[in-house]
C-alpha cells in the first residue's frame, strides 16, 4: 500500500499546480518492471501507452541492420501497459518498438526504459546486465564518510568526461574515455601528476561528471571526426553515453567501462555525483516519451503546443504521475546498478517542488548520505504555477537538495549576462553584501544587509547544507576569463591574484563549495563564454598549465585541508551560525572580515579570523583582542592588527 501513497497524494494535488488537462485521466500504472526484465519465465517487456490500440517489438541481430529478425505482438496489459515474454535464448538481440495510436504507427525506437543501447541509441539490447559488470565490481565499496557526515563536509570537483584527458599533456593513454579516468599516476611532460591522480590529490571528496547518460548530438558511428558537445540533450537517460566508451557499437562495452572508472573513482576515496537531466529531452515530437505516449510526459503552453522554459524546445511535466514515477526509479537504478552517490539536477526550477521532495526521500532511504544539488531556476516562463516550482526561493522546502548560490557567484566575479561587469574580486566594492550573503550561506543573518544584495531580496535557506558556494561552473565564462575580459588592465600576476582570492572566498564560506576543474591552475576556454559545442581545442583541460601554475594548486590544496580540518568552516545550522559567524565593524566597502567562534564549533583553533582584501591596496583591519597567527596568507600582524596585501584573503587563528 506504501508505493501507492505518493501518487494517492499527488493526484489529489495535481490540479493545484497545473491548468487541467487530457492527461490528468490516464490510467497511472504502479508497477515496478517497465522496459526489457529478466523473469523465471524469460525476458518480459513491457511498455506504457495508455492510448495505442496495437504494439509490436522488433527483433534484430544487431544494432545497424536495417531487417528485424523477427516482430511480435504486444498483449494489452493492466493501467495501459503492453506486453510480452521472450524466450531466454533472445538475450544479447537488439530491440525497438512501435505503437499505434489514432490509426498511425509511431516511429520504431527504444522503450524510454532501456538500459543497454547501440551506437547513436537507435535500437536497444537485450543484455544481461551482471555479464557488463567489470572484474570486481561486486566488490566495489563507495567511500566512507564521516559517520555524521553532512553536505558541508564536500568539496564538489565538477568535471567533464572527454576534457579531462583529450589533450595529450595528459599523458593519459585512452584519452576521453571512461577508461581514460582509470589511469593513475599519469603525469604531463614536466612529471606534474594529472587525471585521477590529481583530483585526488586535491583532495576534494565528490566529483561531480557532466552528462555520461546516452545524448544525442554526437554521432558514435564516426568518433574519428570532430565530435564534441557537453551532452545536455537527453535521448535515453537509462543507458550510458557511447561516445566515451572504447566500443560504442557494442552496448556492454559501455556499461563496464563506465562501470570501471566509477570503481576507479571509488578507489581513490572519491564519491561520484552524476549530472542529470529530466528537465527536457534532445528532441521534441521524435523522444522516446512521444513516440509512446504523445504529448504526456511535457507541459503544453496555452496555444496547447510544447511549453519551453528551458529554452531547449520543451520542458517534462514531473507532476504527471508517470513522469514523477521515471525520474524516481531512474535515478535508483542509477545508483543500484552503477553505485552512483549523488546527483545534481539541471535547471531544476522547471520541475516542481513535490516531486523533487518524493525523490530526496525515496534516494536518502537507499543511501542516507547521498549528495543533492540543483540549478534553482529555470531558463523561461513555465506554465507551472510559480510557487510550485523548485526554485532557489523554496530552497528550505526542498527536503536538503541544496541550490546555486548565484548571488555569491556573480558577487566574486561580475554577472555572468554582462561580461564587462566586475566583481568583489576585481575591485567592485559595490559587490560587498552580495558576497557576504554568500558567506554565511544565504541564509538569515543580523549583519546582511538584503537591499545591497544583488540578487535575493530575502534569504532563501534555513541551514547551510541547502546552498552551493562557488564562482564559477561549465556555464559562462571559465573565471580566469572573465576576470581577464572584465579588467583588461590587469597584468597577469594581478589577474592570478584576483583568481586566488575568489577561490579562497569559495572555500572558506559555509555552504558547500564548488570547484571547476581545472580552476586550481587558471583554466582557461580562451575567452569562449558557452563552449557546449566547441571543439577540444576550446574545452579540453591543458595540463602543461598545472606546472605553470603549480603555486595556484598548491594554494588550493592547502585551502581544501584547512577546510576540511577545521568544522568552524562547515557550520551546519544556521542558529549556530548566527552566533558564531561575526562579521567585524568599521570595515570599508571592498574589504571583508570576519570572526568566527572556533571554541563553540569544537575546533582545535580557538578563535578564527578571515580577512578577503578585494583591492589593488594594502588594508590594515584592526583585530579583537589576543595574539594572532597566520593559518594562511601572508598578513603583516602587529599588535592587534593586520596588514593585508591586496587582492588577497587571509586567516589568522588563536589556539
Amino acid at each position: 500500500m506504501k508505493s501507492w501513497i505518493p501518487f494517492i497524494l499527488f493526484l489529489i494535488t495535481m490540479k493545484s499546480v497545473t491548468a487541467q488537462s487530457p492527461y490528468d485521466q490516464y490510467p497511472v500504472y504502479t508497477g515496478k518492471d517497465l522496459g526489457m526484465n529478466r523473469t523465471q519465465s524469460g525476458w518480459q517487456f513491457k511498455v506504457w501507452s495508455p492510448t495505442a490500440t496495437a504494439a509490436e517489438l522488433f527483433l534484430f541481430t544487431d544494432g545497424e541492420s536495417a531487417a528485424p529478425k523477427q516482430v511480435v505482438a504486444l498483449q494489452r496489459g493492466e493501467s495501459g501497459t503492453w506486453t510480452a515474454i521472450l524466450p531466454l535464448e533472445n538475450t544479447k538481440l537488439f530491440y525497438t518498438c512501435r505503437v499505434l495510436i489514432n490509426g498511425t504507427w509511431l516511429k520504431d525506437m527504444p522503450d524510454p526504459y532501456a538500459k543497454a543501447v547501440g551506437a547513436n541509441g537507435k535500437r536497444a539490447q537485450i543484455l544481461e546486465l551482471q555479464s557488463s559488470n567489470p572484474v570486481g565490481w561486486e566488490l566495489d565499496q563507495r567511500p566512507k564518510l564521516p559517520k555524521k557526515f553532512s553536505p558541508v563536509d564536500a568539496v564538489i570537483y565538477e568535471l567533464q568526461i572527454r576534457d579531462a584527458s583529450i589533450d595529450s599533456s595528459s599523458g593519459i593513454q585512452q584519452a576521453g574515455k571512461y577508461l581514460g579516468l582509470t589511469e593513475i599516476n599519469t603525469r604531463n611532460k614536466s612529471g606534474a601528476s594529472t587525471g585521477l591522480t590529481h583530483i585526488k590529490e586535491l583532495g576534494i571528496t565528490h566529483v561531480h561528471l557532466l552528462p555520461f547518460f546516452d545524448f544525442q548530438s554526437i554521432d558514435e558511428t564516426h568518433l574519428s571526426k570532430a565530435n564534441y558537445n557537453w551532452g545536455y540533450d537527453p535521448l535515453h537517460y537509462n543507458a550510458p553515453e557511447g561516445s566515451f566508451s572504447t566500443d560504442p557499437f557494442e552496448p556492454a562495452t559501455r556499461i563496464r567501462e563506465l562501470k570501471s572508472m566509477i570503481a576507479a573513482f571509488h578507489q581513490q576515496g572519491l564519491r561520484v555525483v552524476m549530472d542529470v537531466v529530466y528537465n527536457h529531452t534532445g528532441s521534441t515530437e521524435g523522444s522516446v516519451f512521444n513516440q509512446f505516449v504523445p504529448g504526456y510526459y511535457y507541459r503544453q503552453n496555452a496555444q496547447g503546443g510544447f511549453s519551453d522554459a528551458t529554452a531547449c524546445g520543451n520542458e517534462t511535466a514531473s507532476e504527471r504521475p508517470m513522469m514523477r514515477k521515471y525520474m524516481v526509479e531512474s535515478l535508483l537504478y542509477w545508483m543500484r546498478e552503477y553505485h552512483i552517490d549523488g546527483f545534481r539536477f539541471d535547471l531544476m526550477g522547471v520541475h516542481d517542488i513535490a516531486t523533487m521532495q518524493i525523490i530526496a526521500d525515496s534516494l536518502r532511504k537507499e543511501l542516507p548520505d547521498v549528495l543533492l544539488y540543483g540549478e534553482g531556476w529555470t531558463a523561461g516562463a513555465s506554465p507551472l504555477r510559480e510557487d510550485a516550482r523548485a526554485l532557489k526561493k523554496y530552497a528550505s522546502k526542498l527536503n536538503g537538495i541544496a541550490v546555486f548560490g548565484d548571488d555569491l557567484r556573480d558577487g566574486i566575479k561580475g554577472s555572468v549576462f554582462e561580461e564587462k561587469d566586475r566583481g568583489f574580486a576585481s575591485g567592485k566594492k559595490e559587490n560587498t553584501s552580495s558576497v557576504k550573503f554568500g558567506i554565511v550561506a544565504a541564509g538569515d543573518h543580523p549583519q546582511i544587509k538584503m537591499k545591497e544584495v544583488n540578487y535575493s531580496t530575502k534569504p532563501f535557506t534555513k541551514n547551510p547544507t541547502q546552498v552551493i558556494a562557488y564562482c564559477e561552473c561549465h556555464d559562462n565564462h571559465t573565471l580566469y576569463d572573465k576576470l581577464k575580459i572584465s579588467y583588461p588592465t590587469a597584468d597577469s600576476a594581478t589577474l592570478k591574484k584576483m583568481h586566488l582570492l575568489a577561490l579562497s572566498i569559495v572555500l572558506t564560506s559555509q555552504g558547500i563549495p564548488f570547484l571547476h576543474a581545472g580552476t586550481e591552475f587558471l583554466r582557461s576556454k580562451k575567452g569562449v563564454e558557452n563552449s557546449y559545442n566547441h571543439p577540444d581545442s576550446i574545452n579540453a583541460i591543458h595540463w602543461n598549465d598545472k606546472t605553470k601554475h603549480q603555486d595556484i594548486v598548491e594554494q588550493v590544496q592547502a585551502l581544501i585541508a584547512i577546510r576540511k580540518a577545521h568544522p568552524a568552516f562547515r557550520m551546519r545550522k544556521q542558529t549556530d551560525l548566527q552566533k558564531n559567524l561575526r562579521f567585524l565593524p568599521n570595515i570599508k566597502a571592498g574589504t571583508i572580515a570576519y570572526t568566527l567562534d572556533g571554541k563553540a564549533e569544537k575546533d582545535t583553533w580557538k578563535q578564527i579570523v578571515v580577512i578577503h582584501n578585494g583591492q589593488e591596496q594594502a588594508n590594515k583591519i584592526s583585530l579583537p583582542e589576543g595574539k594572532w597567527k597566520i593559518g594562511w596568507g601572508t598578513a603583516s600582524v602587529k599588535k592587534q592588527s593586520a596588514t593585508v596585501p591586496g587582492w588577497q584573503t587571509v586567516i589568522l587563528y588563536q589556539k
